[in-house]
């Protein structure tokens, strides 16, 4: 089917705001009928929030929202099916323990003398996935016994069974998948739109986005940066819009940086040699340094937070080693890893990094308190006392150490995380998103700690998604593409070559 010059969904100046944040402001997205359009953005950008309003989940502030030339108002995600748009989700929401048949008809079963008729069920079952996707399996066997590729079809099934589906939203889907599994379903895609259906497609795997997609469109902040035909837009141009390629020169920290680059030790502190754990990230190898500062660039699922949970053993590796001030790591835990002297600032502060019903003190004190075992309690006094020395050192407004840390701003929250593994002494610490939704001044502020703890003799691994940060930061940069270490720069680093190796093109 030739893509329709039509929009079939028109977003128009769609804004959502929740308690301190502008999750959306303005923003318009098109989707034409017999059409794979890519939504792109990093962690952040609005991606979610724009499909919730499409799907009911949430309501928009204001805006208009126009189906085939009338506007609608979903007010739930049922609603929207209703309205023909339906959506699959990365996580499969289904029942592994029913069958196949059963889980794409679900509560619409044909009946025999007021039972289910499991023979029809299964006809019915098979008919819809051979007509609609093209793929012949038993119908009758759990969907448990199935891989991930065929669990994600049979979701697809559902959606497009249960309703005349339009639109359908793909969110993520193939992040678990394999590359096979990944081409059946991109073949399921095209014949989906050759029968006219306009797919919404996220995914953070540039490849895919070239091979299936016919338009993208990229947000950023909150904002619509642009749409473009895929074929006209070079991958290099659509990592800037990505990213947010800042042409700003370097402050004084790069000053800062070239100076701290003297103390840097030879002998490596940790060593990960081929290290891996399938489906998160392929076999690599790392070095890092005391007074180093090594970043990690790559686009959103490029595996850097994996590399991160990896090293801080919130994953086991299932392939290779860790060295870690010349001894062999065997105890892959984050416990084992604080006693070794190893810190982790997660990527997600509310959900693993602060504990909101606790007040500031008892924040930061956390991690010494682990090492110590609770047999060792710190004394109130010793706990007053690390909190104000950090209070006072990373200047973190707050009334005083007693206050519940949920009041705190983002910003001072995230500063408290950084206490909490400063006041523990680590010799590596790992930062993932530390500067994410915080103000300019407190990025600054945390930029020039992690170098003044690199000149202090640490390491540190440095994870953002702004490029121009991870530039300031780092003494030396390791590139990663879709789950794999690609290079390393160090010294004058190029940032178009960075960008050119996350893209994996030379346009």
């Amino acid at each position: 089917m030739v893509v329709s010059d039509q929009y079939m969904l028109n977003m128009q100046e769609i804004n959502k705001t929740f308690p301190g944040v502008q999750a959306l402001e303005y923003v318009d997205f098109t989707l034409k009928a017999g059409e794979i359009h890519c939504l792109m953005g990093e962690n952040g950008a609005g991606k979610s929030t724009l499909i919730k309003v499409l799907t009911g989940v949430d309501s928009p502030d204001s805006g208009k929202i126009i189906l085939d030339g009338r506007e609608i108002h979903a007010r739930s995600p049922q609603h929207a099916q209703s309205l023909g748009i339906s959506t699959v989700y990365q996580e499969v929401n289904l029942c592994m323990n029913l069958s196949v048949a059963e889980n794409i008809l679900l509560g619409r079963e044909p009946q025999k003398l007021g039972s289910v008729d499991w023979k029809k069920t299964n006809d019915k079952a098979r008919e819809i996935l051979q007509n609609i996707l093209g793929i012949d399996i038993d119908v009758s066997k759990p969907l448990e016994s199935y891989t991930v590729a065929i669990q994600q079809m049979v979701a697809i099934a559902r959606a497009l069974d249960n309703v005349s589906a339009k639109i359908l939203i793909l969110d993520e889907p193939t992040s678990s998948l394999d590359i096979n599994e990944t081409q059946q379903l991109f073949k399921v895609m095209r014949k989906l739109k050759n029968d006219g259906v306009g797919i919404i497609f996220i995914t953070h795997f540039l490849g895919q986005v070239y091979e299936i997609s016919d338009r993208i469109t990229v947000l950023r902040n909150g904002k619509l940066v642009g749409t473009y035909e895929t074929a006209s837009l070079p991958r290099l141009e659509l990592i800037a819009k990505m990213i947010g390629r800042s042409l700003a020169e370097f402050d004084e920290m790069t000053k800062i940086k070239l100076e701290t680059r003297k103390h840097i030790r030879k002998e490596a502190l940790l060593q990960a040699k081929r290290l891996g754990r399938a489906s998160l990230i392929e076999p690599f190898d790392l070095d890092l340094h005391p007074g180093e500062v090594v970043g990690l660039a790559g686009l959103l699922g490029s595996g850097r937070t994996e590399i991160a949970g990896i090293l801080f053993g919130v994953e086991k590796p299932d392939t290779g080693s860790i060295i870690f001030n010349n001894r062999d790591v065997q105890d892959y835990s984050p416990i084992g890893s604080i006693k070794r002297g190893v810190a982790l600032c997660p990527e997600d502060r509310k959900a693993e990094g602060i504990l909101d019903d606790l007040t500031v003190r008892e924040n930061i004190i956390m991690a010494i308190q682990a090492n110590q075992g609770w047999l060792k309690y710190l004394n109130l006094q010793q706990q007053y006392e690390i909190a104000d020395k950090y209070i006072k050192l990373l200047n973190i407004a707050t009334p005083s150490a007693d206050q519940p840390v949920k009041n705190l701003s983002g910003g001072n929250q995230q500063k408290v995380i950084l206490a909490r593994w400063l006041a523990a002494n680590p010799q590596l610490l790992i930062l993932d998103e530390p500067t994410r939704g915080i103000d300019v001044g407190t990025k600054a502020e945390i930029q020039r700690l992690v170098l003044s703890l690199a000149d202090e003799g640490k390491s540190c691994l440095f994870i953002s998604s702004e490029l121009e940060e991870v530039l300031r930061t780092s003494h030396r940069i390791v590139v990663l593409r879709e789950r794999q270490k690609i290079t390393e720069f160090s010294g004058e680093v190029d940032e178009q070559a960075i960008m050119r190796s996350m893209a994996g093109s030379e346009q």
